[in-house]
């Protein structure tokens, strides 16, 4: 089974690759691509991984699900494509990203050249059916990703974890606080960002402070 994937990360990860969990996971995700509209192409899949090789990791950042609409998905979470309209999570994220570091608002909601600076933009599960939220979970993704997680963890020193909402939060547990930084705070979507959870918590500033204190070059958001 030959899984695309950047060097560092197959050699990290090559004990999953071969469990049955994750060869159960495989011939589940090709069937879904051979009979149902999946998103993202299949060549993106591992898009996140092969932008932010393993020895580059800064910063991660953990979503729950692909977006589900057509040609929004790119692999990398809450990013879209090019010329696609921003889904409401991204719009408070570019919000956020205007009054913390006084940006203006990015035209293009395609965050690649953040994940070539370092930052992994890691959804728990990396796949899913067209229009149908959620459909390719528990299906072996969030163990796969939770070894990413744990492996980011126990290989490397001083990555800045931030985790936005319950789900992301509960990943705390798969990270060694001692050896990294934990920045939480309420989700970026509508629901969690209009009740006040989500807006000042000027994460994207602290990010590069602490980056700063590490001798490492801020990230251009």
């Amino acid at each position: 089974m030959d899984i695309q994937i950047a060097s560092s990360w197959k050699l990290a990860l090559q004990a999953e690759f071969e469990k049955d969990y994750f060869r159960n996971l495989v011939a589940f995700v090709k069937s879904e691509y051979q009979h149902h509209t999946c998103y993202p192409p299949g060549k993106k899949i591992f898009e996140a991984f092969n932008r932010t090789p393993l020895d580059h990791v800064k910063v991660v950042i953990i979503g729950q699900d692909p977006y589900h609409g057509a040609g929004q998905a790119n692999g990398l979470c809450f990013s879209v494509a090019d010329g696609v309209k921003h889904p409401p999570s991204l719009i408070n994220i570019f919000k956020e990203l205007e009054t913390d570091l006084g940006k203006p608002y990015p035209q293009s909601g395609n965050l690649e050249s953040w994940a070539d600076q370092g930052v992994l933009l890691l959804n728990a599960t990396l796949t899913v059916r067209a229009s149908e939220a959620g459909s390719h979970q528990k299906q072996g993704w969030e163990q796969f990703t939770d070894v990413v997680i744990s492996t980011l963890s126990q290989k490397r020193d001083n990555i800045i974890f931030l985790l936005w909402g319950g789900f992301a939060k509960k990943k705390s547990k798969l990270i060694d606080a001692q050896k990294h930084h934990i920045l939480t705070s309420g989700h970026p979507s509508p629901l969690s960002a209009n009740r006040g959870y989500w807006f000042g918590n000027q994460h994207f500033s602290q990010v590069n402070e602490l980056l700063k204190s590490q001798g490492k070059s801020p990230i251009k958001w």
